[in-house]
């Protein structure tokens, strides 16, 4: 079984495709595979490496438990695929189907998963509710005893550096092309449709474009008119040092979220706290989100000014196709992480499970969180640009749904009908006149 954390350029330049992606992560790189998979002649391009944003920096959780009842399908149809892939692709990408455990003492909470594993089984996901005892059986043992809990042994876990170099690898092998370090400046149009993508090394002819360009998703498609409401939310994790093996999925208890990873190691981050740096298209998304800040979610965010205001993702200055793009001054986004966060991570984690008394936070990072209002994707075609499709705005699930979103793209693009209802990750919800709901899990 071959192991992949680096994957090289198709030597060359071609220049025509019949689809062209923008945007090598998780959602990126699972839709140029698929279409690879149909036969379909790809060309997958990115501004920096494969997986060098928030698909190389997240959890690396695999699950379907606690999603929104809306994401539900898109999660189960990607954790069967997530259990496909290493064998069609003869690729590891570190996915292992050991399950995911939720420990409280909050009341509300374990009201909350209770009244969704009644809703999930109404559509053949089955999770289990824990009473104390039970929970007490299975999470790691020493800590505090938990009021209940809710427990899913078919979810997982996957390593985020392995995941979309092994996607792409794979999309490779079946003829893709792939181009890093090789921004998209824009869409050509021609006869009011797309017609292909003016690369910095030039321009690449196709009539199908897919931009899953994650928190660059929407300043590149408001360069064209298209508007997506999305707000990147840095989110801060750490790897700690090597330490006993206490759970071998994921759990997440009062105050931290919990992955073992392949070396030993865990991923550490507390769930839910972010940071925004405010910019001109976060503060123009601002009534959009404004029932987001009320609530707990909103209560767990911080805000600052700083760079990405000229800069950054979410500045709104234009360019020009044929000079230097906003994408090429930044080839991979690393936010700083917050130290602040870093520290309750770990003491809760130490509280929690003396065995980890002795943890230590060998590393630390960030990444930008492209989210949207209602933390639904958005999957769809745009109306007003023929030819022209975004897969973006998955509010921190991404990695999991990656697998399911690139099939579902697939279909969509080549015509086939799709596997799922899409309309619930439409574009025009957020401006049809649709009722936009509040979030009901992260």
């Amino acid at each position: 079984m071959l192991r992949v954390e680096e994957v090289y350029d198709t030597p060359g330049f071609s220049g025509a495709a019949d689809v062209i992606v923008i945007g090598a992560g998780i959602v990126g790189t699972s839709t140029a595979y698929e279409l690879a998979r149909r036969g379909v002649s790809v060309a997958l391009i990115d501004k920096g490496i494969v997986g060098g944003e928030q698909s190389g920096r997240n959890w690396g959780w695999v699950r379907q438990q606690n999603r929104d009842m809306f994401e539900l399908p898109l999660a189960m149809r990607s954790l069967r695929r997530w259990g496909e892939l290493r064998d069609e692709m003869q690729i590891d990408m570190g996915f292992r189907r050991e399950g995911i455990l939720y420990a409280s003492n909050d009341a509300k909470s374990i009201a909350q998963w209770d009244d969704w594993c009644k809703r999930a089984r109404e559509i053949g996901f089955v999770s289990h509710m824990l009473s104390s005892t039970e929970i007490g059986n299975r999470a790691p043992h020493g800590g505090p005893r938990y009021v209940g809990g809710v427990w899913s042994p078919d979810d997982g876990r996957a390593e985020p550096s392995r995941a979309a170099p092994a996607l792409a690898e794979g999309a490779k092998r079946r003829g893709a092309l792939l181009y890093q370090n090789c921004s998209a400046r824009g869409l050509e149009l021609s006869a009011g449709r797309v017609s292909g993508v003016w690369t910095e090394r030039g321009l690449i002819k196709g009539s199908i474009v897919v931009c899953a360009g994650g928190a660059w998703s929407s300043r590149f498609c408001r360069r064209h008119g298209v508007d997506i409401p999305a707000v990147n939310v840095v989110g801060t994790a750490m790897r700690t040092s090597v330490a006993p093996n206490v759970i071998n999925g994921c759990f997440s208890g009062p105050g931290f979220a919990l992955r073992r990873r392949l070396d030993g190691a865990y991923t550490l981050a507390v769930p839910g706290f972010g940071r925004i740096d405010l910019a001109p298209l976060g503060v123009k998304n601002a009534l959009r989100y404004y029932r987001n800040y009320r609530n707990d979610i909103g209560k767990k965010l911080k805000y600052r000014l700083s760079k990405p205001w000229f800069e950054g993702p979410e500045a709104s200055a234009n360019w020009k196709f044929d000079q230097t793009s906003p994408f090429e001054r930044c080839r991979v986004l690393d936010p700083r992480p917050d130290l602040e966060f870093v520290k309750i991570a770990l003491d809760n984690v130490k509280r929690a499970i003396p065995e980890l008394s002795d943890l230590q936070v060998v590393h630390a990072w960030a990444g930008a969180i492209d989210t949207t209002p209602d933390l639904i994707p958005v999957i769809s075609d745009v109306a007003e640009l023929p030819g022209f499709y975004v897969a973006t705005g998955f509010s921190g699930h991404g990695f999991a749904l990656g697998p399911a979103a690139g099939e579902l793209v697939a279909d969509m693009v080549t015509g086939v009908k799709p596997m799922m209802d899409i309309s619930p990750y439409r574009l025009g919800r957020f401006t049809d006149g649709s009722f936009v709901k509040v979030p009901e899990m992260m």
